[in-house]
Parts: C-alpha cells; structure tokens; sequence
C-alpha cells in the first residue's frame, strides 16, 4: 500500500511544478517551527527547506526558524492547535518522533488530527543488522528464531523501550507473522554507536536502527545489513541492502521528515505551501541536500502524506497497546 502511495506521489509532484508566479498564496513572513534546539533533525529541516525554498525563489523572503523546545515536540504541537490555528504563514517540522509521540499519547490532549499534514522531505530508513560472523544470514532466518527461541535473541537499538529503534523491529515482527512481539528482547542503550557496540562485543545478536548509523560499520566491514525497511532497494552505495519485503516480509520502517500546518490554515495557502515542498523536492538543488545529508526517498504530499503519517499512528498505537506501552 505505500509503496503506491509514494509511486502516486511522484506522480502528484510532477504535476505540481509550477512557476511561483500562479500560487493563489503568498507567505507574507514565512515562519518553520522547529520543535528542539539549534541543531537537532527538526532544526535543520527548517533552516535547510527555508534556504532551499528562498534559493528557488518560491518564497519571496527568509524563513524565520523559531526553535520551541519542551515535551519532545508537545509544547510546539500545543501552540500551534491552541495559538496559531489559523497563521497561513506557518509551518512546522515533524518526523516519524512526532507520530509515535502522537501515536502514544506524549502530547496530553493533541490528536494527529488537529493540524493539516503538509508533506515529506526525505527518510532516513530503518534497518535491522547482525554482526559479520553472525550465522543468521537473512531477515526470515532471525524471524525463525524469534518465533521458536525468542530468549535466545536479544536486539539492541538507540532509543528507549518503546521508542523508534525499538518498534521498528516490532514492525518487522508482526509483518513476520510473530503474534506476541513482547517476547521480542529489545535491549535499549544512550545511541545507535553504543548499541552496535554491543552487537560487536557479542552481547545482543542483532541491531534495529537508522541506515545512516549502519553504514560506516557497514563500510568498514563488522556488521551485515539483513534488511532495510524500505518499500523498494535503495539507490547508490545502498543498493546492495536487501529490503524486508523482497525477502516475504512487508515492513517499513521510515525515520521520515516532513511538515505539518495549522488546522484552521485557508486552503489556498495549505495547497500552496503543498505544491512550493512538491517543487523543491523534485528539484536538483534538494537532490544535492539529501545526498549530502543521507536522505532516502520518500515523497508524499497532501492527502498522500496525510495517509501515510495516520497509518503510521495506526501501527505504532497497535504495537504500543501490545507492549503495553499505552492501554
């Protein structure tokens, strides 16, 4: 299903590259909430989006980069359903945190419902590894063993108990066909270097994090990539990363970024702050960016992106309850 929803995208972006000239709105003072400190993933989605947006001329003036810190993202949510519904001006940048914050119930009271999802600029994808001399040698090969000898694995990631790392393997698992993913031993460290540490060390058996964490252990030979949680292969030096679902297993596992807006925003501004991210992502200059910065493809806007961000809620909430991470 998302696989469609991104080949559709594609499709809906080609479609939307227009001159700025013919947008029915124009940002007065463009505004990019960035939900944590200078520095973080939210903050450089604003500031480079607001430099890529004002290179390609589809703003007409700085994106000002307010950073609200507090509540992993919920004091901003909250500001912007309570305060700001309706600026036209503002956007603010999210990930797959903010829908498992969402999904779990972190943002006391605040619902994905409440904002209007914009679009995504990229992915970081998930991935599940195992060290060099490992005898499991694919994706099916660990599920085996999780479904018949699950104490004997244990899977090491660089969040909490709950969080990214951890549910990105539950993903997989339930996709596997696992139907109590608790017995899954996940095993939570201070970072994804730690963690594959510790798979080096040999005291977990394999590793659920980011593809920009594997690769230079990757590169430099310790560990194998048994999945990326992509819909399709990964082009470039990732190329050779097998995908879950080319091995049976249809798992995705996007570390996504993207935007969200104010419910109340007026639609002429909502599709044209749709059709200005649509434009940058087809364009050469954000290609550049996402090399640079080790961003995946993952292209979705409007409804599309809407979709994709509710059935993302909709899993990780499954899997939370299941865990008991939410009742």
């Amino acid at each position: 299903m998302i696989t469609k929803i991104v080949r559709a995208a594609v499709a809906v972006a080609a479609l939307t590259l227009v001159p700025t000239s013919s947008y029915a709105f124009e940002p007065e003072n463009p505004e990019c909430i960035a939900p944590a400190n200078p520095g973080g993933g939210w903050d450089f989605t604003c500031r480079q989006v607001g430099k890529t947006l004002q290179d390609l001329k589809l703003i007409s003036s700085t994106m000002q980069v307010s950073n609200l810190t507090g509540g992993s993202g919920g004091v901003a949510y909250a500001q912007v359903v309570n305060k700001r519904g309706d600026d036209n001006d503002l956007i603010v940048a999210a990930s797959s945190a903010t829908s498992t914050r969402l999904a779990q119930g972190a943002y006391p009271g605040n619902t994905m419902d409440q904002v209007r999802w914009v679009a995504s600029i990229g992915a970081d994808y998930g991935v599940i590894a195992v060290s060099k001399d490992s005898p499991i040698k694919d994706l099916p090969a660990l599920m085996e063993i999780l479904k018949t000898n699950p104490s004997s694995i244990a899977v090491a990631g660089g969040s909490s108990v709950g969080g990214w790392d951890h549910l990105k393997v539950l993903i997989a698992a339930t996709a596997a066909g696992i139907e109590d993913v608790r017995k899954v031993k996940y095993i939570a460290f201070e970072g994804g270097g730690e963690a594959i540490t510790q798979l080096l060390a040999g005291s977990v058996q394999a590793f659920s994090g980011d593809i920009s964490e594997a690769k230079g252990f990757v590169d430099s030979g310790d560990i194998r990539v048994i999945a990326v949680l992509s819909p399709e292969r990964l082009e470039g030096e990732y190329a050779a990363f097998p995908t879950a679902k080319e091995q049976g297993i249809d798992a995705l596992g996007a570390n996504w970024r993207g935007f969200y807006a104010p419910k109340g925003m007026s639609d002429e501004a909502y599709d044209a702050w749709v059709s200005k991210i649509a434009t940058l992502y087809a364009s050469p200059e954000w290609k550049a960016v996402m090399k640079t910065n080790g961003l995946a493809p993952l292209n979705l806007q409007g409804a599309d992106f809407e979709a994709f961000v509710a059935d993302s809620v909709a899993k990780i909430q499954q899997i939370s309850r299941t865990i008991g991470i939410i009742k």
